[in-house]
């Protein structure tokens, strides 16, 4: 038996019955990098490997009480925000993380990586004005950049000004996730306004890629959670996670989730 308990990161999300994201995706990376995985659901989903089929989120009661039994007992190391969906989620989840010591990443998922919208469209500044100025770091993909700040990304010079956009907004880094765009590499940004760290990997074509974003942040979180600075926290949660969509696998006859338990 160990003699004291592992780190314990907090994920704050949205569950996925398929298991290739979320909460559950969430899980699975905490324990594949030694951490102990908590969670405070904030809405259920129905989903498999073709989309998001429904969504149904819980009330606010119910996740405060979730908070409140695992931070005031259990303890966190770090935080982990995904799924919020409404304006009253996102403005009670800031409400709790507010007087939270701890590293706090911030993954403003708004849509599926089918297509289906996760954020609703009040929630945006909700997340934008009260969760960002809580962010460690905040990790958005491009479309998540516009959604926030109405910056169109279509370059590395445009990560560069969403960076400064996002900035501007409070959290102390943002790591801005390029993979959308047209590159032979997968260009990722992080920045705190002062210096720049630049980190790629090369492309998977016909990869599974379902969970990639929630695998990035909760190893961020993780890496955070056990003592590393920012920079090396990110550089070794960007090859982490190229190597959960190496790894990926087919499942149904949709897009298949990255594997956070590639080391096996």
């Amino acid at each position: 038996m160990p003699a004291t308990a592992p780190v314990r990161v907090l994920s704050v999300a949205g569950s996925d019955s398929g298991g290739g994201a979320g909460i559950q995706a969430d899980l699975k990376t905490a324990t594949a990098l030694g951490a102990h995985g908590t969670s405070v659901v904030t809405a259920v989903t129905a989903q498999n490997s073709h989309g998001v089929h429904g969504t149904w989120e819980l009330p606010p009661d119910a996740v405060r009480a979730q908070f409140r039994a695992v931070v005031d007992d259990i303890g966190v190391q770090a935080v982990k925000t995904g799924m919020l969906g409404s304006a009253e989620m996102a403005g009670t989840v800031a409400d709790l993380l507010r007087d939270v010591a701890v590293p706090v990443v911030i993954d403003p998922v708004g849509v599926s990586s089918h297509g289906e919208a996760l954020l609703h469209e009040d929630a945006t500044a909700v997340v934008r004005d009260r969760l960002l100025p809580l962010a460690t770091v905040v990790t958005p993909n491009l479309d998540e950049v516009r959604r926030l700040t109405g910056t169109v990304v279509t370059d590395e010079d445009g990560m560069r000004a969403a960076a400064r956009a996002l900035l501007a907004l409070g959290p102390r880094w943002v790591l801005v996730k390029g993979g959308h765009l047209p590159a032979a590499d997968a260009p990722d940004l992080l920045s705190d306004g002062r210096t720049e760290h630049w980190f790629r990997a090369p492309r998977h074509a016909g990869a599974h890629t379902h969970g990639t974003g929630c695998t990035l942040a909760t190893a961020l979180a993780t890496h955070l959670a056990l003592g590393r600075h920012v920079p090396e926290a990110a550089a070794l949660a960007k090859t982490f996670v190229t190597a959960a969509i190496t790894a990926g696998y087919p499942l149904g006859t949709g897009t298949g989730p990255v594997d956070p338990a590639w080391r096996r």
